[in-house]
């Protein structure tokens, strides 16, 4: 018997045939497929058993054909004007509803074709474009681009809203199921065509089909249809009435699809001219969309979030809107535009026009352009100017004058030489305004414009007087506004109420008490010179028969013409110009937009009472005229300032002793010399009141160069407000009135009390 030689294999010992563990390692593999077979299907039967169950809930829940059919999308917006009368109704159009028969077959083929060509053969969702989406983008590395089926856009339209959330998708999936196993393809289609938007606010292709063709949907043409079909994909770009060769292009591309997916052949595609295919104007829209294009915006602060239909009660005056209208048609000139805002008394806004034509242009020139003001920013240097102290009938120097290197011109290039307040501001003088900017700073004239409601940028160079800063038509009329109302701020308004159809008030207007912005006097006095502008100065051209106060603007080669004034409680603002800001030939304040101005006006007062200005003047104390010596106090109790600002007791002769206080340069605005001294303290035994000026730039009255800027009024003003009698100095200087170098009356109580403390 042969001897055994190998050794024997413990039970528990691995055989050392390596063909033993392919086996083993077979039957793990397996055993794992198996498992994710069996979890996987047991994932996808319970994921379709949810999606079952979803579409099946979703289905009972769906409302029924009739109700989808009367559903409608979008809010219905009726505006009314200021006497309850129906403005222009916003919001979704509809046209008459057409069923599945009498929808054009090439209109339901066009829509087929573009939207969702294998709409018969999807149940809701396209998987096969689904799975080509992924595809495309797993081998590009872009993004999945699945477009959605005609039942997904109707569900989206219907019941979601346009978020690209994939929550909203997965909705949208589940609804599209389950309105393909409620209803029929044919359903589905008639329920989209009528429902589906095309913009311009036209639902439906009956709807779209009158907007731009002018006929029903019914009679609908080849090219038509496929002009119709083609909105869909984007209603703004595509608008016929916005972009037709656009429109007319997508629509030569929805008719080569037509011709691929069969909806009809090639020579139906060959007589179907698109080029050839009329569209619809719009007729002049009226010019209250600009109204209600600035107005209607404002309901997302007013209200909280509604889709119920609502109306909204405004201040719009139809009479006056149509009169604003017409004035700017009429006078504007030839490849200009212009635009008009009129306000109540209260704010109300009465009429608004941004533009000569709406159709053509619906950018609003009155709420959003701006334009720079040319003179009637001016209205803010007299304010700052009075303000200060100034008076109408104070003298004023119309002379050449340089600030800065800065030398304006007044129109005509001529000088008046010795002119009162009244006269300068009628006549529109550039040279007072620079001077009167300079003495009281051109910061101080930026804040007062911010004061009366100017919220574009304000420079402070020394040109900012003549209104080169750009501002908007509403701000500067609502700052007019404020002089009518006595120096009181005004906040313009369009919106009165907001009510349900059914009368339930959602919002109420409140009106409140504006704030001060300027003392009565202040106001008067403006008044008083904006009142000479219109009755003998530049704004001649906006008389209408009873009194009216104003300003005309004209910028730099005719650019801009501007008017702005007031009467009987209603102000208005005109402007006038090219938008890309080119001359205008022969353009100017004073003239187009005076007579716009006068031609609205005349009618939007004819039914009130006249009115007159209140420019009767009372003084603050400080500025009083002295009638009692000893109400006033004692000469003795007067100091005098030099051009410095430095204290000069009488009898000095201008010496000053080395223990007077001395004040640090504090000038409040652009220019040259060491500016108006800072004298913060306003109260009893300060150096000086607002209106008690010194030299802003202490040099001669020569006005001749830099630095030499002569001073805006004479002394004897200085008199009359603090109550000193003319002394033979004071009579010397009136004079002279660019005699700057002598001392200025400043009147102060007892003198023990540190002047500025």
């Amino acid at each position: 018997m042969a001897k055994n030689t190998g050794r024997s294999r413990s039970p528990g010992e691995p055989s050392s045939n390596p063909n033993r563990s392919k086996p083993q390692q077979s039957s793990f593999l397996g055993r794992l497929a198996r498992r994710v077979a069996i979890w996987g299907g047991a994932l996808v039967l319970l994921a379709a058993i949810g999606l079952g169950t979803a579409v099946a809930v979703t289905m009972s829940q769906l409302p029924a054909f009739d109700a989808l059919k009367s559903s409608q999308n979008g809010q219905m917006i009726v505006v009314r004007a200021r006497d309850g009368s129906e403005l222009v109704s916003l919001g979704p159009s509809y046209g008459k509803w057409l069923s599945y028969n009498e929808i054009p077959p090439v209109m339901r083929g066009a829509m087929v074709s573009v939207e969702d060509r294998r709409f018969r053969e999807h149940i809701g969702v396209d998987a096969l474009g689904l799975v080509r989406a992924v595809y495309v983008s797993l081998t590009t590395g872009g993004r999945a681009k699945a477009t959605s089926t005609i039942t997904q856009q109707l569900a989206r339209n219907v019941f979601l809203n346009n978020s690209r959330s994939m929550t909203r998708k997965a909705r949208e999936a589940v609804l599209a199921l389950a309105l393909e196993r409620k209803f029929s393809k044919d359903q589905i289609l008639e329920l989209y065509l009528n429902k589906v938007y095309f913009g311009g606010g036209a639902y439906g292709i009956d709807a779209a089909s009158r907007k731009f063709f002018g006929h029903p949907a019914t009679e609908l043409s080849t090219a038509e249809a496929a002009i119709i079909a083609g909105l869909v994909k984007a209603p703004s770009n595509y608008s016929p009435t916005a972009d037709l060769d656009a429109a007319k292009s997508r629509g030569e591309v929805v008719l080569g699809l037509m011709v691929k997916n069969g909806a009809i052949t090639q020579a139906d595609a060959d007589r179907a001219d698109i080029a050839d295919v009329a569209v619809v104007h719009e007729k002049g829209q009226n010019s209250v969309r600009y109204f209600t294009d600035w107005a209607l915006p404002q309901l997302d602060m007013l209200l909280p979030d509604t889709n119920e239909p609502i109306e909204v009660w405004t201040t719009l005056d139809p009479k006056m809107q149509q009169a604003a209208t017409n004035s700017i048609t009429a006078n504007a000139p030839s490849g200009a535009q212009g635009a008009l805002v009129s306000l109540d008394r209260d704010g109300a806004v009465l009429a608004m026009v941004g533009g000569t034509d709406y159709v053509n242009s619906n950018y609003n020139r009155a709420t959003n352009a701006v334009r720079q003001p040319g003179s009637s920013w001016k209205l803010f240097v007299y304010l700052s100017a009075l303000e200060a102290g100034y008076t109408p009938d104070d003298r004023v120097m119309d002379e050449p004058v340089t600030i800065d290197g800065w030398s304006p011109q007044n129109d005509g290039r001529n000088f008046a030489g010795q002119i009162d307040i009244r006269t300068a501001f009628a006549y529109s003088k550039n040279t007072v305004a620079a001077q009167l900017g300079n003495e009281v700073g051109f910061g101080t004239v930026a804040s007062m414009a911010r004061r009366f409601g100017i919220t574009t940028p304000i420079n402070t160079k020394p040109a900012m007087v003549l209104g080169t800063s750009e501002v908007r038509v509403i701000d500067m009329t609502r700052a007019f506004a404020a002089i009518s109302a006595g120096g009181t701020s005004v906040e313009p308004y369009g919106i009165v109420k907001v009510t349900t159809t059914s009368g339930e008030v959602l919002y109420q207007h409140k009106s409140a008490r504006g704030q001060v912005l300027v003392p009565p006097n202040v106001a008067a006095e403006i008044t008083d010179l904006l009142q000479t502008t219109v009755a003998t100065g530049t704004g001649r051209a906006a008389q209408i028969g009873r009194p009216v106060a104003g300003k005309t603007g004209t910028t730099s080669s005719n650019k801009d013409g501007w008017f702005l004034g007031f009467s009987s409680g209603i102000t208005t603002g005109v402007w006038m110009g090219r938008d890309d800001a080119k001359p205008v030939r022969g353009l100017s304040g004073g003239h187009a937009p005076a007579r716009a101005f006068a031609d609205y006006m005349k009618v939007a007062v004819s039914t009130r009472p006249v009115e007159q200005f209140q420019t009767e003047v009372k003084l603050p104390e400080w500025q009083l005229e002295p009638d009692d010596e000893a109400l006033q106090g004692s000469p003795d109790d007067y100091y005098y300032v030099d051009e410095n600002g430095n204290v000069v007791h009488p009898g000095t002769n201008g010496e000053q002793s080395d223990d007077q206080p001395r004040y640090e340069d504090g000038s409040v605005g652009p220019g040259p010399g060491p500016g108006t001294p800072q004298m913060p303290d306003y109260g009893p035994g300060a150096a000086s009141a607002p209106g008690q000026r010194t030299p802003s730039n202490g040099g001669s009255g020569s006005g001749g160069g830099s630095g030499s800027v002569p001073p805006a009024a004479s002394p004897d003003f200085l008199n009359r407000a603090t109550g000193r009698s003319s002394s033979e100095e004071s009579q010397r200087t009136r004079q002279n009135p660019a005699n700057t170098n002598a001392p200025r009356a400043v009147r102060t109580p007892a003198p023990e009390r540190t002047p500025g403390a």
